[in-house]
């Protein structure tokens, strides 16, 4: 596929994270309990998963038996973000929460890149990357101040 077919969807990606997070936020306060709204998008997201596992090769899942124990720990970080996305944004806005889990992206997307971790291909922090991650921070940072 070529790149500018990567980065659209990758794009729409982006633009569904503030959205689920309002949406997820709204139906935990809806239900009274985020950890229960977060068992409802997680369920809706099993479904969804299996339906696409099942239309692209659910003989790969078989291969999941040799993985190394911590590429589990996905599943831990996308509940971790979930459940914490879910009760903080009704409380600190959606904004502002998006804009500190870009910030955490930033810096964690940087570090896998510097250092090829998890089998990333290394892309060296030079002054121009740096300088453009900053900046990207800040434009975050001036469209939270109020």
């Amino acid at each position: 596929m070529p790149n500018h077919v990567y980065a659209a969807i990758m794009l729409m990606a982006g633009v569904g994270i503030p959205i689920l997070a309002a949406l997820n936020a709204a139906l935990g306060q809806r239900m009274g309990s985020p950890s229960a709204a977060a068992v409802i998008l997680f369920c809706v997201a099993l479904s969804v998963a299996v339906v696409a596992c099942l239309l692209t090769g659910p003989q790969a899942l078989a291969k999941a038996a040799g993985a190394p124990p911590y590429l589990f720990l996905a599943g831990t970080l996308v509940a971790f973000y979930v459940l914490s996305v879910t009760a903080i944004a009704p409380r600190f806005g959606v904004g502002n929460a998006v804009f500190f889990v870009l910030i955490g992206q930033l810096i964690s997307a940087a570090l896998i890149d510097q250092f090829g971790l998890f089998g990333a291909p290394e892309k060296t922090m030079t002054l121009a990357r740096g300088a453009g991650l900053a900046l990207m921070a800040t434009g975050g940072l001036l469209t939270q101040k109020g």
